[in-house]
This record gives C-alpha cells, structure tokens and sequence, in this order.
C-alpha cells in the first residue's frame, strides 16, 4: 500500500521569521490521523530568516536529524559541540537522557532552508551524542545510504533499526529500492518531483509505504529524495 501525504496537506506555522511544514503532527498542529509512521516521528521543512532561529531549548529521547536544502544552519549544544551544516550534510543529535541546543540560519542575507526529522530510538536513556558527515560527493543517480542502525558504508549511526537513504537525481533517472518482508519505508520529495510505481510526487510531498515488496522512483525532473526504510516494530 503507498499512502500519499500531499505537501499542502501538511500541518502550517507561520512565525513570520519562520515558516514549516509539519508532515506529522508537531507543536500547535495536531492530527490523530499523522501522529508519525514506525519510528519516525516528525519531518518539519522548516524556512528561516536571515539571521533568526531557535534559542536554546532541550530535547530528551530522540534522534534528530537536520538535512539542509538551502543556505547554512548553526548548531550549538551542551555537549560544546558547535557546527555549521550546509546542503549534503546529515547532522544527528541523540538527546538521549537530555540535551540542550541552540539552532540560527548562519547568514544575515539569506534564508536556510531544510528539513528537520525526529525518529523514537530503540531505547531510552542513552548518551547524548552528535555526529555530522558529508555526502556532497556521492549524492547522485544512486540511493546513498546516509544514516543507519550499524553505520556501515560510511553513512551516519542512529539508534533505531532505520535506513536512511539520500539521491539527488537528474531529470529522467530512475532508481529501484526492495523491502525486506515486515519493512515498512517513507519516501519524502525534498525538491523536484518523481514518479513513485504510477504516482506523481511533487515537491513536499510525501508517501508511507506498508506492505510494498519494491518500489521504482523515476524523476520528472531534477529531484532529491529521502528514503527511510524502517523496522515495522515497536520501541522500548
């Protein structure tokens, strides 16, 4: 079954520096409908000015995910760690038993433009942690795995039996993904649109994938996508 989430559908907060999407229920937007799929919790495609952002604030029990579009996010934590992630980089935070960070578009001039995913880890109560790479060289034509349970191929670890998958595809590329049985997987259109098995996803949109033995994404255009192909169990 691929169930469609449409990007006008989704969940709106217009702080007037900030603009986001919610894909899933998150802060004031709430649908019992789209409370999260397996363990992924939130995708927000998040829009700030030009020097604005989140002050610091704390998280408990998450893997969170930046993946930037456009322009440079600043990150600042508890741990000391401070960061600038730009497009085709992939930043994990664990906030584990507690973690306190700060999130400010790095420019005075131009928006930073990305996507911020939360994912239940398998367990509570884990170490707080960071980890960012690049991808930048091997985003391509292809589905790079970027983040996953094992950290295997070089992608980026994170504490749920998630694979993550990123690929920036040329007009008229296609590429083909097979689920294991009891997987489930989320494809979400970063930009461009894609053909999804008969489908037409544009920018923003989403789809939920239970039940589907393989999937082929052809791009209608200049495309990037990320694939989550995630364990259908629950967490502890």
């Amino acid at each position: 079954m691929i169930s469609i989430r449409r990007s006008n559908e989704r969940g709106l907060a217009d702080f007037g520096w900030l603009k986001s999407r919610h894909t899933f229920s998150f802060g004031n937007y709430h649908d019992g409908n789209f409370m999260g799929f397996g363990p992924l919790r939130v995708i927000n495609e998040d829009r700030v000015e030009p020097g604005r952002g989140f002050g610091q604030h704390s998280h408990q029990n998450m893997e969170i995910i930046s993946w930037v579009l456009d322009g440079a996010l600043q990150h600042k934590d508890s741990l000391g760690t401070g960061a600038v992630i730009v497009p085709g980089e992939m930043q994990r935070m664990t906030a584990g038993t507690g973690i306190t960070h700060s999130e400010f578009n790095n420019s005075a001039t131009a928006e930073v433009h990305f996507l911020q995913i939360w994912i239940i880890p398998a367990r509570q109560g884990l170490q707080p942690g960071y980890e960012q790479r690049n991808f930048s060289d091997s985003l391509g034509d292809r589905l790079r795995l970027i983040a996953s349970s094992d950290a295997r191929d070089g992608s980026v670890l994170i504490h749920q039996d998630v694979d993550l998958y990123g690929a920036r595809l040329p007009a008229d590329a296609k590429v083909t993904h097979a689920f294991k049985p009891a997987r489930i997987g989320w494809l979400q259109v970063a930009r461009g649109s894609v053909d999804l098995n008969g489908q037409t996803l544009e920018q923003g949109d989403g789809a939920a994938l239970a039940d589907v033995a393989d999937i082929t994404i052809d791009a209608l255009e200049a495309a990037e996508v990320l694939l989550f192909d995630m364990t259908a169990g629950g967490v502890r």
